[in-house]
């Protein structure tokens, strides 16, 4: 099915389950129908079975979407203290549309709790409440992170009158684990939409190795082609993917010691509740303590606001800013520019939990294959060879766009094995793709149109209305800045933006180097009191004078922790 065909389907208001190859042009074709949506009217709501792939699509996940967080089941209790969630009904209750990207890594239980909340906090019997769901992704890609296979599919936890179902089917059968084996699946019944054109790939020599890893028919022949490239790429700085942490940690510890020059660390700065906070630094991609030096290989871990980078984003440390002391990094088609750090956040509804606060940046030397799900590179130094899940070499190899930029380091029989089950399952997801789109071919002259229109009105939209985006006639640095020159505390610039204080801090900084504030004169309002600004400053003078820097880890060392990271960050801003 093309692209055109699928959007097509799509806008009829249709389940629909988008699938297809690697580099088939999923994510296009997702974007092209929330364009599509928005400019009539309908913001959909974006999220992903991954943190990596929400921020792809500038979304959210769908455990956070919908309340359940890590849970995969609820009990009457917990479904019961998410209908008090005010913020969280609001969300639920105004979307029309719901995305799922990155389907394969989600579970049938978290799928079917997923759905079951849906109906709940939405009080309407259709599945998932009435909304449009839209599963995207391929399921030879990485499968869900809980392998309980043969598990049964959750029941519905409690019964209100018509609201709630009795799962179908004979309930000691074995359930698929996959999204597809979730009783909401069925019950969504989506139109299979599996696109066949291909735009990563353009070697089709490649493109016959990949089609061959999934039919799971001649493996065996392909071997030989693969291990050709077991060579070493005259491009030493090329990324390395590994199928385990271990590997990845390792290079990425060592690397940085052939590097001459001294490093420069950043340390993760953190507020809220203890277990939650360390959950928060567990999931994200951005370290703890973060080590760089000049020429260290780095990779983005979340999407810039403005569309600098995104998360996977390549790119090598060129210096370091002499006033704010932050990386200046170039990326590897070419933009230069300096990076800020940035906030990984918890909320409960506009209560701050959990915050994190630090560079958007990780070492990437090598990163993990399962992190790699979602990049396209124009070549890669690929370990096949302690390959131990299914799709792992898949998802690898596809990461590249020909097989001249492949480069391996071992291949194993794992390696070239994709699920059997999912093998099976592509067969009838092709069928089935066929047939819906010869239904749709057969609708008489203007009847797509018409429903199209029809489902627009339904839910709320209208031809030509466009969504305006929250804060989009004005940038967040200007917010702020807007804000902090009315007279306002940091505190209250925060509650006022649903940010943290460090966000607001980060703001500032940037404003500062890019001479939009004076603080003298703009932040007088908000400057520490004189004799704790009096042993700051004279800390940063005294790191400066050593290493011409002035760094927040350096001074902190030279006040004590009596004075916090975010007091220094202040302090930093009036320092001359």
């Amino acid at each position: 099915m093309t692209q055109d065909r699928a959007l097509d389907i799509l806008k009829t208001g249709a389940n629909v389950f988008l699938t297809g190859e690697p580099g088939s042009g999923k994510t296009y074709t997702v974007n092209a129908y929330v364009a599509y949506l928005r400019e009539n009217g309908v913001d959909p709501a974006i999220t992903a079975s991954t943190g990596i792939a929400a921020t792809h699509l500038s979304g959210m996940t769908i455990h956070s979407w919908s309340g359940i967080g890590v849970k995969s089941h609820l009990s009457p209790h917990e479904l019961e203290q998410l209908t008090e969630k005010e913020k969280l009904v609001k969300r639920l209750n105004s979307a029309k549309v719901l995305i799922i990207d990155e389907i394969s890594m989600l579970s049938a239980a978290t799928l079917d709790t997923v759905e079951l909340v849906c109906r709940t906090l939405r009080r309407r019997a259709e599945p998932f409440g009435g909304l449009q769901v839209i599963f995207v992704g391929d399921f030879f890609q990485l499968p869900p992170i809980d392998r309980t296979m043969n598990a049964p599919a959750p029941m519905p936890s409690i019964e209100t009158g018509d609201l709630f179902y009795e799962a179908q089917g004979d309930p000691d059968a074995p359930h698929s684990n996959f999204a597809y084996g979730a009783q909401a699946w069925k019950r969504a019944a989506p139109l299979v939409c599996y696109l066949s054109e291909q735009h990563r790939q353009e070697d089709e020599a490649f493109l016959s190795i990949l089609t061959t890893l999934r039919s799971g028919e001649g493996v065996e022949d392909i071997r030989d082609a693969l291990m050709a490239r077991a060579v070493e790429p005259e491009d030493k700085s090329l990324p390395k993917l590994f199928p385990k942490n271990l590997n990845v940690d390792s290079i990425n510890t060592t690397e940085p010691k052939k590097i001459a020059g001294a490093e420069r660390v950043f340390e993760m700065t953190s507020v809220g509740y203890g277990p939650i906070v360390e959950g928060l630094k567990k999931n994200c991609l951005s370290p703890e303590r973060l080590a760089l030096k000049v020429g260290a290989k780095i990779m983005f871990t979340k999407n810039h606001m403005e569309g600098k980078y995104v998360n996977g984003t390549l790119g090598e440390v060129l210096s370091f800013s002499s006033t704010s002391g932050l990386p200046i990094v170039k990326t590897r088609d070419g933009m230069t520019f300096e990076v800020a750090t940035t906030e990984w956040s918890i909320m409960d509804g506009q209560k701050l939990i959990a915050s994190l606060e630090q560079l958007p940046l990780r070492l990437a030397w090598a990163i993990t294959i399962h992190k790699s799900q979602g990049m396209s590179l124009d070549a890669a130094v690929i370990d096949l060879g302690s390959a131990f899940e299914y799709g792992q070499g898949y998802v690898a190899l596809s990461r590249v766009r020909s097989l001249s930029g492949v480069y391996l380091l071992g291949l194993n029989d794992r390696a070239l094995r994709v699920h059997p089950e999912v093998q099976e399952k592509d067969g009838e997801f092709r069928k089935v793709s066929d047939e819906a789109e010869i239904a749709f071919e057969s609708l008489e002259e203007g009847e797509a149109v018409t429903m199209q229109e029809a489902f627009i009105t339904a839910i709320g939209g209208e031809k030509g209305k466009k969504v305006e985006k929250k804060g989009s006639e004005i940038s967040t640095y200007e917010q702020t800045k807007r804000l902090i020159l009315e007279g306002k505390s940091i505190e209250e610039v925060a509650s006022a933006r649903g940010v943290t204080a460090g966000t607001v801090l980060s703001h500032l900084e940037k404003l500062k180097d890019e001479r939009l504030i004076d603080p003298a004169v703009d932040l007088e309002h908000i400057k520490p009191e004189p004799a704790r600004f009096v042993a700051m400053e004279e800390a940063f003078l005294s790191v400066r004078k050593k290493d011409k820097m002035m760094n927040l880890t350096a001074a902190r060392r030279i006040t004590g922790d009596d004075y916090s990271f975010d007091e220094l960050r202040l302090a930093r801003l009036f320092v001359v």
